[in-house]
């Protein structure tokens, strides 16, 4: 006897408990087992009366599975010499979803009053997913927290609603999923697009981080539009992130912004100094290291507006203190970072951050309209300036440039690169403007 046969054997003998005798005698028995694929049983029966009224029974099938400890989480049934299963219970979803990190929780999360009100939504959106806020939209800068509040829902859901099926995954991801469904050539039918619509459709929490990447492309567009009304038709909660809000996402189909600002956009702002201090603290403890107050001050003083830089300055901190085994203290601090607290002399790392402060305080704008999308004159310029000294002054590559300015791409990047080296040669008071900036950056 194969194995599949035995692990039906098995359910039959726990779903015989929970159904009707006749229900079990006419139907059930007369489902073969076939195959396995995966922890997914292959069924066989004759007719489709007999695979229509078995698929009625799905959920007592599955739990049937569950109580006889067989490890199978879905089911097919085949008719006749048909090659396309009947009937699929789309369980199979659940297996396939991408992993949710368990270290960001809603307790790991530092609520400061920069995040306060995206805290407050998405714990809201965790305790009452599909009712409360839908879609949530969440939008920020990269590293001040997005992904972590997303899996810290994630986790939530898990914990509290094992019934649910919760599925994170990226739109990086949701887009390769779908050229692999095209390159198939079944992308709208068959069993290439079947699996597809199955993974993201049949789900009751579908969380998606960095939609901004939907920029530019029709197709993935397309999908993700009729993804997204099926599963809001359902009542199915939607969790979206992005680097900017819906409107200003560059070449985004107008149905899907209305779409996105249908339910609650929250922002993420850059941490306060307090805040900063507090996650240093709290993830030094993560660490088992212990951080004072005036360490904790020092490296939150010393850092980008994002959270990664933060915890970037604090690792090295951290790596510091065990490679010379010692305690963590203020002069150990500053001589892992090469900084010092109170010297005015002293010449900071150039940084994306660094350019793009420098910049702002310049021409008195702010952050956001540097990095956003409006078209005016007075913001344009400044933008293209910004992004040409980070190509001059900074050692990376287009793509990370072309991200720490709010999602552009490549090419963007070296058509704005070229016309600003294009305008320092003509144009007197960009060149002066150009060099000043410099001067300020690299504080000569």
């Amino acid at each position: 006897m194969e194995n599949f046969e035995i692990l039906w054997k098995n359910t039959m003998r726990e779903l015989e408990k929970n159904i009707s005798r006749i229900t079990y005698s006419t139907y059930i028995e007369k489902l073969k087992p076939v195959d396995l694929l995966g922890t997914t049983l292959i069924l066989h029966t004759d007719t489709q009366l007999f695979a229509k009224q078995a698929s009625r029974l799905s959920d007592k099938i599955i739990e049937a599975m569950k109580a006889a400890n067989t490890g199978l989480t879905d089911f097919q049934i085949y008719v006749g010499s048909d090659n396309d299963p009947m009937f699929s219970s789309g369980k199979e979803a659940e297996t396939i979803s991408s992993p949710i990190d368990p270290r960001y929780t809603f307790n790991s999360f530092v609520v400061g009053n920069s995040n306060r009100y995206l805290y407050a939504a998405a714990k809201a959106v965790a305790d009452d997913p599909g009712n409360s806020y839908n879609p949530l939209f969440i939008y920020g800068n990269s590293g001040l927290g997005k992904t972590h509040i997303m899996h810290a829902i994630a986790n939530k859901l898990s914990k509290d609603r094992p019934d649910l099926n919760v599925l994170y995954s990226t739109c990086e991801k949701f887009t390769n999923d779908l050229i692999n469904s095209i390159r198939s050539g079944k992308a709208y039918q068959g069993a290439g697009g079947e699996q597809f619509r199955t993974k993201y459709r049949n789900v009751d929490v579908l969380i998606i981080d960095d939609v901004q990447f939907l920029a530019k492309k029709q197709s993935t567009q397309e999908e993700f539009f009729h993804t997204f009304n099926e599963l809001y038709g359902k009542n199915k909660q939607i969790i979206l992130s992005a680097d900017c809000p819906p409107k200003d996402i560059e070449l985004l189909e107008e149905r899907l912004v209305t779409r996105f600002q249908c339910g609650l956009l929250a922002q993420v702002l850059p941490p306060d100094i307090e805040t900063k201090i507090a996650i240093v603290q709290k993830k030094g403890a993560e660490k088992k290291c212990m951080i004072n107050n005036e360490v904790a001050n020092f490296i939150a003083e010393n850092s980008g507006d994002d959270v990664r830089s933060l915890e970037g300055l604090l690792n090295k901190v951290i790596f510091a203190a065990s490679l010379m085994e010692t305690d963590i203290n203020l002069n150990l601090a500053m001589e892992a970072l090469s900084l010092s607290s109170n010297s005015d002399s002293h010449e900071d790392a150039v940084t994306a951050t660094v350019i793009i402060n420098t910049v702002c305080n310049f021409y008195k704008i702010s952050k956001n309209d540097l990095l956003g999308k409006k078209k005016n004159k007075e913001l344009v310029e400044p933008r293209q300036i910004c992004t040409y000294l980070m190509t001059e002054l900074l050692d990376l590559p287009l793509v990370s440039i072309g991200q720490a300015m709010g999602g552009k791409d490549h090419t963007t990047i070296i058509y704005t690169r070229d016309k600003i080296a294009g305008l320092i040669k003509t144009n007197p008071r960009v060149a002066t403007e150009v060099s000043d900036l410099k001067n300020l950056i690299l504080k000569k």
